[in-house]
C-alpha cells in the first residue's frame, strides 16, 4: 500500500503517521485466519484481481469468515464482517474514523475535507458545524423543485432514446443526474451533462483520481514512482482539473454576489456558531470537491443498482409502480412530502443498498488499548476495515437468502427485529455520511419518476458485473424503456401506505433508526 509509512507523530494524537500494518496493533495476530498460499514478500497475490480488490476480499471473507486478514507487499489488513466484531467497532466511546487505505491515497486533492480529514485536523469539526444546517428539513424542501429539474433533464432525454428505441446507459444517465443534482443545489453551477455526448470533463478528472488512489494500494510503495509514473502524471493532471474547476466556480460566487443560501454561501460566509471562524480559501475548495465528488459518485451508484434490480425484477417493480400511482396520482410535479410517502420505493433503494453499498468499506481505529468482541485484542491505533456488503449478507442477520433481492427485509417489523448496526451504507458514527438525507431524498424522488413513466426492460443476456474505483458501480448496465400509458389510480400494495408506519411516524423510515444517528455529511462514503 502506497501510503507514507513515516513513524513521526500525528499532531494531537501521539500516533504515528501513515500507514500502520496489523502486526503493530494487533498483538494476538496470529489467531486471525488468512488466506492460502502466501507468497513471500507479496503476500496474498494469487488468484487476485487488483482492479476489484472489494469483490476479491468478498470472496476471501465467505472462506475465511467473519474476521480475517491479508498480506500484500509486507504489510497486514485486518478486515470484519461479522455483525457482532462491526457493532462493537461501532462503538464511538472505543473506535473512531480511520483514514486509511485508498481515502488516505486522496488527501492531495481532498486535503481535510468531511471526508477525507484526519480525525485530529480542526477544519473537520468545523466545516461539520457550519454545514450541518444546510441537510435540515428546511434546506432539502428548498432542494426539492431543483431535484426535480434536473430529472426532467434526465426523462426528457429518457424519452428521446425510448422513440428512437434504443437502450440507455443506467451508469451514465445516473452520474450526468446526480452531478447536475449537488451541483446545482449546492452551488449553483450548471456542467450541462445532458447535453454533452461524453462524460464532463469533471467526471473523467475524478474517475481518474479514484481510480489512481485504489492503483496505489496494488504496488508496493518504494516502486510506485517507477510502476505508476505515467498514471502519476495523468493524476496530477486530473487533480489540476479539478481545482481550476473549483476555483472557478467559487470566483463566479464571489463576483456575482450572495446565492440562495446554498452550500457555498455557508461555506463563504457563514461562522461557526459559537467562535464566528469562517471556512478558509484553501479548505473551501476542498470542501467544494468533497461535496462535488462524494455528493454525487455513491448516489449514482445506488440509482444503477436499483434501477438493475427493479429491471430483474418485474413483480417487485410492478409493487413500486403502484405504490408510486397510489401516493403521487396525477400530480405532474409531486411535493417534498410526497416523496417520503413512497414507503416500498424506499425499501427498494434500501435492499439495493444492502447487496451493494457503493462506498463498500469504511475503517475503524482503536481510541485506546481495548478487546474486540471481547476476543481480539487491539492496541490503540489499530484498525480494522469493515467489509459492508458482507456485513450486509451476515447470514446470522440476513438469513440463508442474503444474496436474494428482497425488498421486505426493510418492513418496519423486520427492522425492528434486527439487532442495531447491521445495516450501514454511509458509515457510522460522528464521521458518517453528512448528506445521507440528501441522497435518500434524491435517489427515492427519481426512482418513484422513472417508475412512474417507464416500463424498465432488461436485456437478458446481461450479467451483473461490478466496477470498482474505491466506490462500485454497474459496468456495462444498459436498459431498454417503455413509455407507460396514462397513469390510472391504483390501490397501495400491503404494507406500503402511511399507516405502514403508524399515526404521526417520522417521515425518515425507522428501517434507519439503527443508522448512523446524525443528519450525514453529503453521500459520501464513511
Amino acid at each position: 500500500m502506497a501510503e507514507s509509512t513515516g513513524t513521526t507523530e500525528t499532531r494531537g494524537t501521539g500516533l504515528p503517521t501513515g500507514f500502520r500494518s496489523a502486526e503493530l496493533g494487533w498483538p494476538e495476530l496470529h489467531r486471525i485466519p488468512h488466506p492460502p498460499r502466501r507468497v513471500p514478500l507479496l503476500g496474498d497475490v494469487l488468484g487476485v484481481d487488483r482492479r476489484k480488490p472489494v469483490q476479491d476480499s468478498m470472496r476471501f471473507a465467505r472462506d475465511l469468515g467473519p474476521v480475517f486478514r491479508r498480506r500484500a507487499f509486507g504489510k497486514e489488513f485486518v478486515f470484519v464482517w461479522g455483525a457482532r466484531l462491526a457493532a462493537d467497532l461501532a462503538d464511538e466511546s472505543r473506535f473512531a474514523k480511520h483514514v486509511g487505505l485508498g481515502v488516505a491515497n486522496l488527501r492531495p486533492v481532498a486535503g481535510d475535507g468531511l471526508f477525507t480529514a484526519y480525525n485530529h485536523e480542526p477544519n473537520w469539526q468545523l466545516a461539520h458545524d457550519v454545514l450541518a444546517p444546510g441537510f435540515s428539513r428546511e434546506a432539502m424542501e428548498g432542494y426539492h423543485q431543483m431535484m426535480l429539474a434536473v430529472a426532467e433533464r434526465l426523462t426528457a432525454h429518457w424519452d428521446r432514446e425510448a422513440a428512437a428505441g434504443r437502450t440507455v446507459d443506467v451508469p451514465g444517465d445516473m452520474t450526468k443526474l446526480t452531478l447536475e443534482t449537488i451541483a446545482r443545489t449546492g452551488f449553483g453551477h450548471d456542467f450541462g451533462s445532458f447535453e454533452r455526448g461524453r462524460p464532463h470533463p469533471f467526471v473523467t478528472a475524478m474517475v481518474g483520481t479514484l481510480t489512481y488512489a485504489q492503483r496505489l494500494n496494488s504496488v508496493p510503495a518504494p516502486l510506485a514512482p517507477l510502476l505508476l509514473r505515467a498514471a502519476a502524471r495523468r493524476n496530477a493532471a486530473d487533480m489540476a482539473h479539478l481545482n481550476r474547476t473549483v476555483d472557478e466556480l467559487v470566483a463566479q460566487r464571489r463576483r456575482s454576489g450572495r446565492g440562495d443560501g446554498d452550500l457555498l454561501d455557508r461555506m463563504l460566509e457563514t461562522g461557526h456558531p459559537e467562535t464566528g471562524e469562517k471556512l478558509s480559501a484553501e479548505n473551501v475548495r476542498k470542501q467544494v470537491i468533497t461535496f462535488l465528488v462524494a455528493g454525487h459518485e455513491t448516489t449514482s451508484g445506488a440509482l444503477s443498482f436499483a434501477l438493475y434490480y427493479l429491471a430483474r425484477h418485474p413483480g417487485i417493480a410492478a409493487r413500486a409502480r403502484a405504490e408510486v400511482d397510489s401516493v403521487w396520482g396525477d400530480t405532474e410535479r409531486p411535493g417534498y412530502d410526497q416523496v417520503a410517502k413512497l414507503r416500498y420505493v424506499r425499501r427498494v433503494l434500501d435492499e439495493s443498498l444492502r447487496l451493494w453499498p457503493t462506498a463498500p468499506a469504511f475503517a475503524r481505529e482503536a481510541r485506546q488499548d481495548t478487546v474486540l468482541a471481547g476476543d481480539h485484542p487491539m492496541l490503540r491505533g489499530a484498525w480494522a476495515l469493515v467489509l459492508t456488503p458482507m456485513l450486509h449478507r451476515d447470514p446470522e442477520v440476513w438469513g440463508e437468502d442474503a444474496e436474494r433481492f428482497d425488498p421486505d427485509r426493510f418492513e418496519p417489523a423486520a427492522v425492528r427485529s434486527r439487532p442495531p448496526h447491521t445495516f450501514k451504507p454511509f458509515g457510522t458514527g460522528a464521521r458518517a455520511c453528512i448528506g445521507r438525507q440528501f441522497a435518500l431524498h434524491e435517489a427515492t424522488l427519481v426512482l418513484g419518476l422513472l417508475l412512474r413513466r417507464y416500463e424498465l426492460l432488461a436485456d437478458p443476456a446481461y450479467r451483473l458485473a461490478v466496477t470498482e474505483r474505491l466506490t462500485v458501480m454497474p459496468e456495462g448496465l444498459r436498459l431498454g424503456l417503455a413509455r407507460r400509458a396514462a397513469r390510472a389510480e391504483a390501490p397501495a400494495p400491503a404494507g406500503t401506505g402511511p399507516a405502514a408506519h403508524g399515526p404521526g411516524a417520522p417521515e425518515t423510515c425507522p428501517a434507519h433508526a439503527t443508522s448512523a444517528p446524525e443528519t450525514c455529511p453529503v453521500s459520501s462514503p464513511e
